[in-house]
């Protein structure tokens, strides 16, 4: 979800959770004040979910920049039979890690 579509969905009553994990973070003051005052902008949000929908939205734009680099392998081809070339850059390394830590995370959750 992007940055823009928060403030919409803090704005609706319906809001879905997905398996979630504790996780301490130290804020700055300026921060810690900033995410205050969202949540009594939005009082149908809690500080926790607040902060948890920006990092989110933080990770989502992170994501969607981190560039794609060509390899030289053909991995499959397009409609017009043009080749699509294997991505090697960064973008393919963060889904590698990004599964990786969820089969982990949903591997220790699912021995509780």
């Amino acid at each position: 979800m992007a940055i823009k579509e928060l403030l919409k969905s803090w704005q609706s009553e319906g809001r879905r959770h997905t398996q979630e994990y504790d996780f301490a973070l130290r804020l700055p003051a300026h921060d810690l004040a900033r995410l205050r005052a969202l949540q009594e902008l939005y009082p149908a949000c809690g500080e926790a979910e607040l902060l948890r929908e920006l990092i989110r939205a933080a990770l989502d734009e992170i994501e969607a920049l981190l560039p794609y680099q060509q390899g030289a392998a053909v991995v499959a081809r397009d409609e017009l039979g043009d080749p699509i070339f294997e991505d090697v850059g960064p973008s393919r390394r963060f889904y590698e890690l990004t599964r990786a830590h969820l089969q982990r995370l949903q591997g220790a959750g699912s021995s509780d």
